[in-house]
């Protein structure tokens, strides 16, 4: 079965390093909490709000071993006025066993305001 695994972090500055470290981060907690093989993953689509400009986080998951052949692409959020500023979101597409109700989706720093039902179920 395909799912979705969908993920979302902050940042605090418009930094290179920054953006694909958390990116880095987000992803890696992503897989570890699904256990997500690289091999199992379809595709991944990672969107970054307009202010967001220092580099592609997708250079984030050629820095994980064993991710070089999972197609990744970078995308703007649309700039929707008052949305949460400096995020980074991801779309993990993946072949899994797994129910809708057993994924669980990862929201780190900021980004935890953007599911908070989602949160709650988990506890």
């Amino acid at each position: 079965m395909i799912r979705g695994i969908r993920g979302a972090t902050t940042v605090k500055h418009n930094d290179a390093d920054e953006i694909v470290q958390t990116t880095k981060e987000l992803i890696e907690t992503m897989a570890r909490k699904n256990d997500v093989d690289p091999e199992t993953i379809a595709s991944v689509m990672i969107s970054v709000t307009p202010d967001l400009t220092a580099t592609f986080p997708a250079k984030a998951l050629r820095l994980i071993d064993g991710w070089k052949y999972v197609p990744v692409m970078c995308m703007p959020e649309i700039n929707v006025p008052d949305s949460l500023l400096k995020c980074i979101r991801v779309m993990m597409t993946v072949n899994t066993s797994k129910s809708q109700k057993e994924i669980e989706h990862i929201y780190l720093n900021d980004a935890i305001k953007l599911r908070p039902d989602l949160l709650k179920e988990k506890k």
